[in-house]
């Protein structure tokens, strides 16, 4: 036997034309007006009053949660978090990269390079493969060799010493006389004091920079910049072309 409550629920269902209870949320009217799909005040508050005792540490926004307000997550979470767990794939590639260009601009800084050698400086050392130079591939070290090599190479196309074939025409005074003119940068005192701090010497920088030769030449980076694309189509337009007024 059904009851009369049950009797009118069930008509309301199919009965076409019904009316559900005045506050059912089911018989309100849809409205399009200005606002009307905001968020009500109420729910808004209770909203907040909610969340207001929820966790408010740092971690709370992080992978795992600590015990109480007062501590913090375990060493194995934040060395998650930051990027020096295990799990984190590439994260030691991605910081030897990032160390490499930051200790060479600071040499870079330290012994006052100029704007295009430190860029030089920066572009070899970001695609150079530091394990060919054996037990001398600390960053500093080897970024104190390619400083070198930047620094004379370009002294060396200035006069013209990189020219064998020119050299060769020669006569012997002149050719004492252009190497009386190029000054190495191992002669500079600040360079020789960075060498010394970091066990360089002369012989010691020769013989890397012979392995940076062999580097520069298999990788085919030694004209590598900083910044630039050695083989950007030169179909494009420059640049500095887009700041030019046009007629």
């Amino acid at each position: 036997m059904r009851r009369d409550g049950d009797s009118r629920a069930a008509s309301w269902q199919w009965r076409s034309g019904a009316t559900a209870e005045p506050d059912d949320p089911r018989n309100r009217a849809l409205s399009r007006l200005p606002g009307d799909g905001a968020v009500r005040r109420a729910d808004l508050q209770r909203d907040e009053s909610v969340r207001r005792w929820g966790p408010v540490t740092p971690s709370a926004t992080l992978i795992g949660r600590a015990e109480s307000p007062e501590s913090d997550v375990s060493e194995s979470l934040r060395r998650l978090h930051e990027e020096r767990h295990s799990a984190m794939a590439g994260h030691s590639s991605r910081m030897h990269h990032l160390d490499k260009l930051r200790v060479s601009h600071a040499l870079c800084n330290d012994l006052a390079l100029t704007p295009w050698q430190r860029d030089c400086v920066i572009g070899i050392m970001a695609e150079l493969d530091l394990t060919a130079f054996g037990s001398q591939r600390a960053i500093p070290k080897v970024a104190l060799v390619v400083i070198r090599h930047v620094v004379d190479r370009e002294r060396e196309h200035y006069l013209g010493l990189h020219d064998r074939d020119w050299i060769g025409r020669l006569p012997p005074e002149r050719l004492d006389d252009l190497y009386d003119q190029f000054d190495s940068l191992t002669d500079d005192e600040r360079f020789g004091e960075l060498a010394e701090k970091h066990g360089l010497d002369v012989t010691s920088l020769n013989r890397l920079r012979r392995v940076l030769k062999e580097q520069l030449e298999e990788r085919e980076i030694e004209f590598a910049v900083h910044g630039r694309n050695p083989h950007r189509d030169p179909n494009l337009p420059s640049l500095t072309s887009r700041g030019e007024r046009r007629d």
